[in-house]
């Protein structure tokens, strides 16, 4: 096992925790109770989201998670992605918790498994932050930290050979093998079976560098070519004329890790409709994706009401609570490997 894979993983998790927990604060408060229990404004969302991103992607948390180490457990990883959650003022109960872990991890696994080469890890990684600098674009601050966590990944990763890469790709689909929990989204787009198992299409843009199966050369002892022979491949498929940019901005070339609340639907990131060829990076719609929101109003329904109070002990500050936590389980979370989000 890798023990380079840790921060990739809390990147990756984090990126998709935001776009759910963005697109949730984006959404109106329908609940029949709004006018007593209070909703969220614009100015709550964006605080969220830059206390969120704020803790991150601050240096001493990317300094601990860089440090060469063992992959942490599902149940560590659920506490850690609870704690940065919970830097803001927004609080959330196990139970929605345990709904928002389960798709975000679900969606980086589709992301993995459709993974086309080990250097495609990276692309999905800074497709997150390319995101994530878009909802914070308000923030100049919170953007140049983005931008100093991604110039120490690519001084860690862009170095490591493609067997160092596939073998952290490996360590992260070992962690994620027995996960095969059934999203709506992905049942709709029909791309993941009934059992769990994702669907995998046999068409689409090959690895950059590789050729269009469907071509068989044979050689002679010298070396030269002496025949060709053609076969069926069984699918339909174009050869990839972008490596993709691995710069702080650029043409990451593939959707996988854009966020799929916006417009592009799960079928949208798959490689076989992405679209290599384009000129720059596609910028994120703010159109809800229906499809991902019939998703969402199940996790909404489990955080309940948005509950506004007043801090004590904070002028003109709300706390909101969509379910709150009580004091049992915080007490639970208090990992010793976890000091450093105190």
């Amino acid at each position: 096992m890798s023990q380079r894979t840790l921060p990739l993983l809390i990147i990756n998790l984090g990126g998709e925790m935001i776009y759910i927990l963005d697109q949730r604060l984006r959404a109106p408060d329908e609940s029949d109770e709004k006018t007593q229990r209070g909703c969220w404004t614009e100015d709550d969302r964006k605080r969220v989201m830059n206390d969120i991103v704020s803790t991150m992607f601050s240096k001493v948390f990317l300094e601990e998670l860089l440090r060469p180490q063992d992959l942490y457990s599902h149940r560590a990883l659920r506490t850690v992605l609870t704690r940065i959650a919970h830097t803001s003022i927004m609080r959330l109960n196990p139970a929605s918790m345990d709904k928002l872990y389960d798709l975000m991890t679900m969606t980086f696994k589709y992301q993995l498994v459709l993974c086309p080469r080990p250097q495609d890890l990276l692309l999905i990684t800074f497709n997150h932050t390319d995101a994530i600098k878009e909802l914070v674009k308000d923030n100049p601050s919170l953007v140049n930290q983005i931008n100093e966590a991604q110039r120490l990944l690519i001084e860690v990763y862009t170095p490591l050979s493609d067997g160092e890469l596939q073998l952290i790709r490996h360590t992260l689909l070992l962690l994620f093998q027995d996960m095969q929990i059934r999203v709506s989204i992905f049942l709709k787009e029909k791309i993941q079976n009934p059992n769990g198992h994702f669907v995998l299409q046999t068409s689409g843009p090959v690895p950059y560098g590789f050729q269009v199966p469907g071509l068989i050369r044979l050689f002679n002892a010298k070396g030269r070519e002496v025949m060709r022979t053609r076969f069926p491949s069984g699918g339909s498929y174009t050869s990839a004329l972008n490596p993709g940019s691995l710069d702080l901005y650029g043409d990451r070339v593939t959707l996988l890790g854009t966020n799929m609340y916006s417009t592009p639907s799960p079928e949208d990131m798959n490689p076989s409709s992405t679209n290599t060829s384009r000129g720059k990076p596609k910028q994120a719609d703010s159109t809800p994706n229906p499809l991902a929101t019939e998703e969402l109003n199940l996790l909404a329904k489990l955080m309940g009401g948005m509950e506004v109070q007043k801090l004590s002990n904070v002028d003109a500050a709300f706390r909101v609570n969509l379910l709150a936590l009580n004091q049992e389980e915080e007490s639970r979370m208090s990992w010793p490997a976890l000091n450093w989000l105190a």
